[in-house]
């Protein structure tokens, strides 16, 4: 009843000419049925890699939130997952997304009310930066993370995906950081970080990364093992890696398998870097990784796979190296 009176009321307030001046910043738009349910949900996270979404991953996070309500959040961008996930999850409830574009909405109780009533929330690709500085310390952020622990599943693509891990590379400077960048000055201006976005326990202790192959990431995120420690976040850092067209499924417990047509890659450095200062190339030695792909699965627990590749990546004075046959780092 409440979400069904709160849509009703933007929508009279978009409709009005007297008050168009006075419409809300937020916009929420919703298929489905329009009255509330409230089944019960069971915790998982979606880390997915950008690129074309694996619909497999929607259809776990649908089955996890009960086919609830659904609801994608972003802080630009349109409304184009809903018939999307209305079709893969025809069962669900209904589907929304709730666009917040800037702090102000996203301190509005109305958005907050909508977040809490939410079976799945999923966090569209986008700018991660302005995600950090729109709903960080913001009820956004409060309400996200108080559904988190109230056990309802949660995912995000591309910009998603990298405010979902404890540790996240903002993409605060004009542009994002490169690789070749990353490992000549891993302190250089494109290098931005932040921590504790989303609270989720199966991630903490890494940063995430998408789009990772096909844009050469390996090496900035090297880069990023290097700030971790430099922040005195971890002295043994850890991150995740996703392809394009692939997803991550991690589950309550920690037991995670990938989806799609890429891979995942997990990181493990094992101590803190030999070189890691601003304008010196980076050295950080052994950096564990292992590769899966569909039909492999991880603890992220005991940080240990069933199936996959297993190899390490070495920076040396800026230059990246593998063991794998052949040197590549992927």
């Amino acid at each position: 009843m409440l979400r069904t009176l709160l849509m009703f009321l933007s929508a009279f307030v978009l409709s009005s000419p007297a008050l168009a001046g006075k419409a809300p910043s937020y916009t929420y738009t919703r298929v489905g049925n329009s009255a509330d349910v409230a089944p019960a949900t069971t915790s998982g996270t979606v880390l997915m890699g950008g690129g074309t979404d694996v619909d497999q991953a929607f259809q776990w996070l649908c089955s996890l939130g009960g086919n609830g309500d659904f609801l994608i959040i972003r802080a630009t961008g349109t409304d184009a997952y809903n018939p999307y996930v209305q079709a893969l999850c025809p069962n669900t409830n209904s589907v929304a997304t709730l666009i917040i574009p800037d702090a102000a909405s996203a301190n509005l109780a109305p958005v907050a009310t909508i977040i809490s009533h939410a079976e799945v929330i999923w966090i569209a690709g986008g700018d991660q930066s302005n995600y950090i500085n729109f709903w960080k310390g913001t009820a956004v952020q409060s309400a996200l993370n108080a559904r988190i622990a109230q056990g309802v599943p949660v995912g995000g693509t591309s910009a998603g995906l990298n405010v979902l891990t404890q540790f996240v590379y903002t993409a605060q400077g004009s542009q994002g950081a490169t690789s070749s960048q990353a490992l000549a000055d891993p302190f250089n201006r494109y290098m931005t970080f932040d921590r504790d976005f989303a609270t989720i326990s199966t991630l903490q202790g890494v940063i995430g990364d998408p789009h990772f192959a096909v844009r050469d990431r390996m090496g900035r995120d090297v880069a990023f093992l290097c700030r971790v420690a430099a922040n005195g976040w971890s002295t043994a850092p850890r991150g995740i890696a996703v392809d394009e067209m692939t997803a991550l499924l991690v589950a309550g417990n920690g037991g995670a398998s990938a989806v799609g047509t890429g891979h995942v890659y997990f990181l493990q450095a094992p101590g803190l870097p030999q070189v890691c200062a601003a304008k010196q190339p980076l050295t950080y030695r052994g950096i564990g990784v292992t590769r899966i792909a569909a039909g492999d699965s991880f603890n992220l627990g005991t940080w240990t796979a069933v199936g996959g590749t297993v190899y390490s990546v070495t920076a040396e004075a800026g230059v990246l190296s593998s063991t794998q046959p052949g040197g590549s780092a992927y």
